[in-house]
């Protein structure tokens, strides 16, 4: 059975692809298998049909034919995307064809589907594209058959441009070839591209629209890769702003001064750095540019003497003058032979009051000296920059580096500038890395920097900082946070090579990710312990807080009873007591023999007893409602009637005595509860 199943697989897969054109074997597997190996379903799927053309002829064919038909895989043939589709009288007539004469043995294998292809064909999906291109906005439509290029030749006919000079962008897929045909990319029915033409320099005509139109509404996405860095900043600007404005917002980016600024990518018309965007001659909507740092010959003579008279310059030389030197060092520096009038300030302060200030003087000074391409100086005390390496969630803690510079050295030099200012190492402690920094050239801040590691690492490590000699730094420190202490995984002194450094921050990281995974784990367990402690302690409080209600709900229902309980009792009470008063008050039972005329009166309750009386024929009507009211039945409560004719006693005026209401010398009454 999981032959037959294969071999079916086998055969839809053939199919599939017949009717498709799509090559690749692994994405119409992963098409099929998102519609459970449904054929018809795939298919529809990849190219949509209208009215069930597809399903139908599909349907058709597969009932004469069986569920898959005599082919094979190699006698399935794909339609060629080039190709253009058949008319309708020759789809008209193949279909007749393929419907009158059957298949026989000679002629060749007939695949089930193929009717079904000649109709996906002539059934092509209409593409629209949205093209911008400057300040224009073009709709090309298109068959999904068509190429990349045919749209790209419709568009040189339109916009007067190249097709060789053509840059056709937003493709979701990414960027494709010309010959890449539209189906192949499974577009939706409405697309946006825009095209980008960076070796064409827009006419004066166009200069002057684009400048019109974009000091009103519209805006440039600048590109601008960072060559030292690395790194890309997509930036929107206005078309009014300028050149100029563009290049100070980089430098506050990069901290690259704008007169330090090479950049590649402005087109040769922008000749001024005045000139707005909108003019300048960029394309639009989208410009690729690129900046680094311009490269600058060491330090003369001539160039110390600028840097030592620098406060002297005019501001007039411009808006963008920075008073940093040139990036670079002369041998004198970097060997220690001397000093250069541009480095008098030291490193870091001599006892400075707070750690934070001599950071970021350290900083500024290192900046100063050996460019702006160096790590990221953590501005604080250490006891901060250990906390934020080694007491974080488990998975943001990092190493720990503490770099201890000395300008007495004679390495100190070469480290900054080939080390701690090499790309690689500058990438690298900055992904992996709290970097923090001190200056031991002074005895105080060396005095300084023993006290705080004796507080924080422990005496052995002030200790193997005091025995090295000044000739052996600068040091750098990698220091890993563990449970119980913080452990110095390695020593670098400054006579090693960026190599050699590479190697050994990354053996440091290597220790450092068994021990963070430990971490991740151990933290991942806990705060699952705790997640689960959480839930039940939720649980219980909520249990509680239903007990506490369902109490609460029964108390009160047993209060709302024990009130009308009461209420019950007083109202029973007062009409036994309003009973009692009336059967006190009644006038007593006349006798039969006493010779005043004497009415005897039957009354029958709901409960089928009787009640019986004598009453005086002149005894009012009041007399024999109280008589009722007296064995429980109150005239607001109850009416008396008479059996016939049926006449409602209670509703006669009280005052009538009984002859008046006839009801002498005897009648039967009856008590009804009122409605």
């Amino acid at each position: 059975m999981a032959s037959d199943s294969n071999m079916d697989r086998e055969m839809i897969l053939a199919d599939f692809q017949a009717c498709t054109g799509i090559d690749n074997i692994a994405e119409a597997i992963t098409l099929l298998e998102l519609n459970n190996w449904d054929l018809v379903a795939a298919i529809n799927g990849v190219i949509p049909q209208e009215n069930g053309i597809l399903q139908s002829s599909f349907s058709s064919e597969a009932s004469q034919t069986g569920p898959y038909g005599p082919h094979s895989q190699s006698e399935a043939t794909a339609p060629t995307p080039s190709a253009p589709p058949p008319s309708a009288s020759e789809s008209a007539s193949a279909s007749a064809s393929s419907s009158s004469s059957p298949p026989s043995s000679s002629s060749p294998a007939f695949c089930p589907v193929q009717p079904s292809r000649h109709i996906v064909e002539r059934q092509s999906r209409m593409l629209s594209f949205r093209v911008e291109y400057r300040q224009r906005s073009i709709e090309v439509v298109l068959e999904d058959a068509s190429t990349v290029g045919e749209i790209k030749t419709i568009l040189e006919t339109e916009l007067q441009v190249p097709v060789s000079k053509m840059q056709l962008k937003g493709w979701k897929s990414g960027d494709v070839s010309d010959s890449t045909v539209l189906r192949s990319l499974h577009l939706p029915k409405n697309n946006s591209l825009y095209v980008l033409t960076p070796d064409i320099a827009p006419s004066a005509s166009t200069s002057q629209s684009s400048a019109q139109q974009g000091l009103s509404n519209q805006n440039y996405l600048l590109v601008i890769s960072h060559r030292e860095a690395q790194r890309d900043y997509s930036l929107n600007f206005p078309a009014s702003k300028t050149i100029q404005e563009v290049k100070r917002n980089i430098s506050d980016l990069t901290n690259i001064p704008v007169r330090h600024q090479q950049w590649d990518g402005w087109p040769a018309s922008a000749t001024d750095d005045s000139m707005t965007l909108a003019i300048s001659g960029i394309s639009y909507p989208c410009h690729h540019l690129t900046v680094c740092r311009r490269s600058s010959p060491a330090l003369t003579v001539d160039q110390t003497d600028e840097c030592t008279d620098v406060h002297m310059v005019s501001d007039s030389e411009g808006d963008d003058f920075e008073d940093a030197p040139e990036f670079g060092v002369d041998e004198s520096e970097i060997f220690g032979m001397g000093s250069s009038s541009c480095r008098k300030s030291p490193m870091m302060p001599e006892n400075s009051e707070n750690e934070g200030d001599a950071l970021l003087h350290f900083t500024a000074e290192f900046s100063r000296r050996y460019g702006d391409c160096h790590p990221v100086f953590y501005i604080g005390s250490l006891e901060a920059a250990s906390q934020e390496a080694f007491y974080g969630k488990a998975r943001d803690r990092k190493l720990l580096a503490i770099y201890l510079h000395n300008d007495e050295s004679v390495l100190s030099n070469v480290f900054c500038s080939q080390m701690m200012c090499a790309d690689s190492i500058v990438s690298y402690l900055s992904q992996n890395f709290i970097t923090w920094a001190w200056d031991v050239t002074k005895e105080a801040n060396k005095a300084r920097l023993l006290t705080m590691c004796t507080r924080h690492f422990g005496s052995v490590v002030a200790q193997t900082i005091r025995t090295y000699k000044t000739d052996q730094f600068p040091l750098l420190l990698i220091v890993m946070g563990k449970r119980t202490s913080n452990e110095v995984l390695n020593v670098i002194q400054g006579n090693t090579t960026v190599d050699e450094l590479m190697m050994r921050l990354m053996g440091a990281m290597e220790i450092f990710t068994a021990q963070q995974q430990e971490d991740i784990k151990d933290e991942d367990e806990r705060e699952a312990r705790e997640m689960v402690k959480r839930e039940q302690d939720e649980a219980y409080r909520v249990s509680l807080e239903a007990d506490r209600k369902k109490r609460e709900a029964q108390e009160r229902e047993e209060a709302e009873q024990v009130r009308q309980e009461r209420i019950r009792k007083e109202q029973e009470e007062e009409r036994e007591a309003i009973r009692l008063s009336l059967e006190q008050a009644l006038p007593p039972e006349p006798k039969e023999e006493g010779g005043e005329p004497i009415s005897k009166l039957r009354i029958r309750t709901p409960s089928g007893e009787f009640l019986e009386r004598r009453f005086l024929g002149t005894c009012k009507l009041q007399v024999l409602f109280d008589f009722v009211a007296s064995k429980g039945y109150p005239s607001d409560e109850f009416k008396l009637l008479t059996t016939f004719p049926r006449r409602n006693i209670t509703q006669l005026d009280p005052a009538w005595n009984l002859v008046e209401a006839k009801l002498f010398p005897q009648e039967t009454l009856f008590l009804e509860a009122k409605e």
